[in-house]
């Protein structure tokens, strides 16, 4: 039998370490793989909504400034022909410096001016060109110009031999008809578009109606291929921006934007290979999967060494259990003594503040040529009043603190909740001025006394109010503070504007050591405090918040107290304490 147990000890630890291997691989892996696979194909059609989107941006920031460009020309003909007398603009000698105006005003976007009169005979012309006498009569852009009074040409070799398009304007000069054209560079032009570029594939061209480019391609583009045919299909012409997926002249798949430009008469086009424009994508596809193997590896790994360890302690572990949880039970006992311990200093902070400064008036009145003078000591008197009314209420916040972790009962008597609200507003005025908070009462003049602990009523409010005025930020707030009749019970309402707590906050708010505040802010005891003290008067509290609106803290306390809260506290064992 021994032999056998021992020979049955390593299968069994075996077993125990493929089983537990198994259970954490397929625990950690296979949510991992299935989560990395959902991440990864949601993170795919974003990154491709997004290309879509700032691609449809900007090609719609470039349309504006392509039709902003071609429609200031045309103005500037127009201001030309408006402004200037037409035998002005006949004379060589002027339409030239105009010209030499115009070149110099648009780094020379313009390259000629004519004018033209009814008969198609250029009468004018200022340029490099010799194209005086020229005849347009048969030129579709000056039949466009009689008819339609403005007109922007299609890109065109025409006389000169060379691409370029022309704005033209109609002028009436009694009864006669002269059309005044400017030619544009055509380089100019193309340059505005061919700066579309996004990576080493992305380019933009124009072309118009009929198909023909109205600037050069920076690669190879086939108009008879998918989208660009369905785009010269009049029946299916776009007619505002779109962005397709496609394939480009060598069958690679390829994303392509369109958007119409003049009215529709011309087509800013954009395509870029789609390897080109989702690279960053794959890039972050193969670092996932990279991170994903070696995450996954070294779960394995993990689930391993983490198995083998619980297969050799866990029979170590069922006999220490016990006295494991009575330890954890006895280090969370002295962590709250410890925490209580430092949320004394921070509870008495207020009347140590009052008494310092008391202190200091004390000092500044006895500095004075006549300090024994009859106001000078009444002041004093006051002050001195006002330093053991603080320290007695140092003594009481420490009891307090302490009695609430033994869970003792503090003394109870007759207390008027509305002198409590006047007198903890007072105490945090200094506050309140420093976070630029107002403090409104609504005191009910017919609220009736309550039997309660005044130091206790006093720490709640305290707490409340506090916590209210940390909960606005600047520039400023209103905290209001309001008591009123509510049955047989008496409510105390605190109701701030600050920013509000989360609703998943809300649940936690009175738990132990939980705060909102940064380190260093704040202990996690205001409210719990609060709620000991409401809970042990017979009473409870309640809160309501909105965030961006603010928060409620309401009171209920019970006109009389219970029977087990007004039993006497003993003096000589808070001393002890």
């Amino acid at each position: 039998m021994t032999s056998t147990n021992g020979a049955d000890r390593p299968t069994a630890r075996r077993l125990s370490v493929r089983t537990m291997t198994a259970m954490l691989a397929l625990a950690i892996i296979a949510p991992l793989v299935v989560t990395g696979a959902v991440n990864i194909l949601q993170f795919r059609q974003a990154y491709h909504a997004k290309v879509s989107n700032e691609l449809a941006v900007m090609i719609e920031r470039h349309t504006l400034t392509v039709d902003s460009f071609l429609n200031d020309r045309l103005s500037d003909v127009r201001v030309i022909a408006r402004e200037h007398p037409m035998n002005r603009l006949q004379e060589m000698e002027f339409l030239r410096r105009i010209l030499n105006l115009m070149r110099e005003e648009y780094h020379g976007a313009f390259v000629d001016l004519g004018v033209v009169d009814g008969n198609g005979i250029q009468v004018a012309y200022a340029g490099p060109f010799n194209l005086h006498m020229a005849d347009y009569s048969t030129a579709e852009w000056y039949r466009d110009a009689v008819v339609n009074e403005s007109v922007i040409s299609d890109v065109f070799a025409g006389l000169r031999g060379s691409p370029h398009f022309i704005v033209a304007t109609q002028k009436m000069v009694d009864g006669e008809i002269f059309v005044v054209k400017a030619t544009i560079d055509f380089e100019a032009f193309n340059a505005l578009v061919e700066n579309l570029r996004i990576g080493t594939t992305g380019f933009a061209f124009i072309i118009n109606r009929e198909g023909e480019f109205q600037t050069n391609p920076r690669f190879e583009v086939a108009l008879n291929h998918p989208p660009y045919v369905e785009l010269l299909d009049r029946s299916t012409r776009a007619d505002r921006i779109s962005v397709v997926d496609g394939e480009d002249v060598l069958g690679r798949k390829a994303i392509f934007a369109i958007a119409p430009l003049k009215h529709g008469e011309w087509f800013l086009c954009y395509q870029q290979e789609k390897a080109d424009a989702f690279a960053e994508l794959r890039r972050v596809e193969g670092f996932a999967a990279i991170v994903t193997i070696i995450v996954s590896l070294a779960a394995i790994y993990a689930g391993y060494l983490i198995s083998r360890n619980i297969a050799q302690r866990l029979a170590q572990a069922h006999r220490e259990r016990k006295a494991m949880a009575h330890q954890v039970i006895e280090t969370g006992r002295l962590a709250s003594i410890g925490e209580l311990a430092a949320g004394i200093a921070h509870e008495i902070n207020n009347p140590v503040a009052i008494m310092v400064q008391e202190a200091g008036w004390i000092d500044d009145l006895l500095g004075e040529g006549e300090p024994c003078s009859e106001e000078n000591l009444a002041e004093i008197t006051r002050a001195v009043g006002q330093i053991r009314t603080q320290g007695d209420r140092s003594k009481e916040i420490t009891y307090k603190l302490l009695s609430f972790a033994r869970k003792t009962d503090p003394t109870v008597r007759d207390v008027q909740l509305n002198e409590v609200v006047d007198e903890v507003i007072g105490l945090t005025g200094q506050k309140t001025r420093y976070a630029n908070v107002r403090i409104e009462t609504e005191l009910s003049p017919e609220l009736p006394p309550i039997q309660a602990s005044p130091s206790e009523l006093q720490q709640v409010l305290l707490n409340l109010v506090n916590n209210a005025i940390d909960a606005i930020a600047q520039p400023g707030g209103t905290v209001t503070v309001s008591t009123k009749v509510s049955g047989d019970e008496v409510a105390l309402e605190v109701r701030d504007t600050g920013e509000g707590i989360p609703e998943a906050n809300l649940a936690r708010i009175f738990d132990p050591f939980f705060t909102t505040k940064p380190v260093g802010q704040g202990t996690g005891l205001g409210l719990p405090i609060c709620y000991g003290i409401v809970e042990k008067m017979g009473g409870r509290i309640t809160v309501e918040s909105t965030v961006g609106t603010g928060t409620t803290f309401t009171v209920f306390i019970p006109r009389e107290a219970p029977d087990d809260a007004k039993q006497p506290k003993k003096e000589t064992e808070g001393a002890e304490s």
